[in-house]
């Protein structure tokens, strides 16, 4: 009953709104209710019956396969909440050394006759700082079965020379609250970031931040090394593709998340597919599935994955765990099917 209310009345009133202030207002909603009993049972209502699946990634246990990406939960305030959705893990952030405002705005813009979304967001987050007595409360939350992923960025006006000091700060600060860490390298809205995905930058990056987690690991004993996670873009040619697979397998990075947005256009027939910036959802679908192949293929599934890229049903989480995925991400797919969405997938599968 719950659930058909939020489909039918709620979700497209949301819809009327501008796309970024339709965010805002749920992610307000969804904190105000997972700090309260009624509306945990509200979220939970909207999850309906959760069946186990359980799944083994880079050492970590996680309920389900089916996670949320970076960007949703920008200011780790409703991971909570999604983990009462029925999400097997919620990847927080990105984060970056201070707080910067990102684009101007408008930068969200709906695409929903194609299923898609454009943003140039540019990273707006409150800083690491600014967010550490929250995600130290929600990793220390008891009987938590859902994961933490912390997506790490640079600031803007960071030097690509010197990113890896960025990364490597929100590395230290959020160590000992992630299960997992995935170094951002791939956003489209962050000028020049996607540089870091070529051999002039890329090889000493990914070792530089993976033996930071291993002193990390090691001034820590008592807890469990995070693994460390490279997420890259779709837009890259076989060649280019296996550099970085080569500089990941290299540098002993523990996995990879395919994919973040795309520049491309291909096949979009929305007039505001021409506003700049990356492209998600169902254009992304087939293509984000063929680089988990790919990728899967090239490294003879030495790489674990994490799938992300025009997720909307059951079907669409198969194909790529078929493809090579171990876990499947939904970002796009949370704005046009509502917050039954995990678990409706989950009875499916």
């Amino acid at each position: 009953m719950v659930s058909c209310v939020y489909r039918s009345v709620v979700f497209p009133l949301l819809r009327q709104l501008d796309a970024e202030v339709a965010h805002d207002l749920t992610a307000r909603g969804m904190s105000l209710a997972q700090a309260l009993p009624p509306g945990r049972a509200i979220l939970r209502a909207l999850a309906g019956t959760l069946p186990d699946r359980p799944v083994r990634f880079c050492g970590v246990d996680f309920p389900n396969p089916i996670g949320v990406a970076a960007g949703f939960d920008k200011e780790v305030r409703v991971a909570a909440g999604m983990g009462l959705l029925g999400f097997g893990h919620v990847e927080v952030g990105t984060l970056t050394p201070r707080p910067q405002p990102g684009n101007p705005k408008p930068r969200v813009f709906r695409l929903p006759g194609d299923g898609a979304v454009i943003n140039r967001m540019g990273f707006p987050n409150p800083g690491i700082d600014a967010v550490l007595g929250r995600l130290a409360a929600l990793s220390a939350q008891p009987n938590r079965r859902f994961r933490i992923g912390v997506s790490l960025g640079k600031q803007k006006e960071t030097p690509l020379a010197e990113a890896a000091g960025d990364y490597r700060q929100v590395m230290a600060k959020a160590w000992g609250h992630a299960d997992y860490l995935a170094v951002n390298i791939s956003s489209p809205n962050t000028p020049g970031l996607r540089e870091l995905q070529g051999g002039r930058y890329l090889g000493e990056l990914l070792r530089e931040l993976r033996e930071a987690n291993d002193e990390l690991s090691v001034r820590n004993a008592h807890r469990s090394r995070p693994p460390l996670l490279v997420k890259i873009a779709p837009d890259l040619s076989d060649a280019e593709l296996d550099e970085i697979l080569a500089n990941a397998l290299d540098a002993r990075v523990d996995g990879m998340i395919a994919t973040n947005t795309t520049l491309s256009r291909e096949g979009i027939s929305d007039p505001r597919g021409s506003e700049t910036g990356g492209l998600s959802g169902r254009p992304l679908t087939q293509r984000s599935t063929a680089m988990i192949a790919r990728i899967h293929k090239m490294t003879e599934g030495r790489l674990p994955l994490i799938a992300v890229g025009g997720v909307f049903t059951a079907d669409d989480v198969r194909a790529k765990l078929d493809a090579g995925a171990q876990l499947v991400q939904i970002y796009t797919g949370l704005i046009y099917e509502g917050p039954g969405m995990a678990g409706r997938i989950l009875r499916s599968l």
